[in-house]
């Protein structure tokens, strides 16, 4: 199915989505795209469907042809403060701020969205996969979150975030149980699943 281009036409449009929400590890990253009214990439999608190589080619293409767009970092200190949910919200109010042109209406992946300023929004449940400056923006975030984890992979190689990218693997996990956790782990996450149990 073709990625649309606007969900409200004539409209100064900005796509939003986020990375990193079910991570154990890192920030959860946003980033916001306004993209002019003639762009078309064959490989644009959902990031979720793209290789990372398909995502790498992808994210210059949209930086250097998106009328403007903005990438945010909301860390764990503040997820665990304010939750995951309010975290990605916030994450995503940050980088439309960034934005150099205003825009006149937001569409937001997912179903869950607080105002931004008086600006209109609609959430799209797998908005992602269906409109281009939501799939754009779920490009930059998801790129943006992979490399500051590659990044945080150098100071502590024994998570090998290189390749899980903070996610809940197995390997990740095993870690936590050998190494413990990181200044970068979210503490109000279950980051093994026997938190749950209690000693009797």
């Amino acid at each position: 199915m073709a990625l649309k281009k606007w969900y409200l036409k004539n409209k100064v449009e900005a796509g939003t989505d986020e990375a990193g929400r079910g991570c154990l590890a890192g920030p959860v990253v946003a980033a916001a795209v306004i993209l002019p009214d003639g762009f078309f990439h064959p490989l644009l999608n959902d990031s979720k469907q793209l290789t990372e190589k398909q995502r790498e080619i992808l994210r210059p293409i949209i930086e250097k042809n998106a009328l403007t767009f903005g990438v945010s970092y909301v860390f764990e200190t503040k997820i665990d403060e304010i939750n995951i949910l309010q975290a990605s919200i916030l994450a995503m109010h940050l980088a439309i701020e960034k934005l150099a042109v205003e825009p006149e209406h937001i569409i937001v992946d997912g179903n869950k969205f607080k105002p931004y300023k008086n600006i209109p929004h609609t959430t799209i449940v797998k908005g992602d996969a269906k409109f281009m400056s939501i799939a754009a923006a779920s490009v930059l975030a998801k790129t943006y979150r992979d490399d500051f984890m590659k990044n945080l992979d150098l100071e502590f190689p024994n998570y090998q975030w290189r390749n899980n990218k903070g996610y809940p693997t197995l390997f990740h996990r095993n870690a936590i149980r050998e190494f413990g956790i990181t200044n970068y782990h979210r503490k109000s996450f279950r980051l093994l699943p026997e938190q749950l149990k209690l000693a009797l």
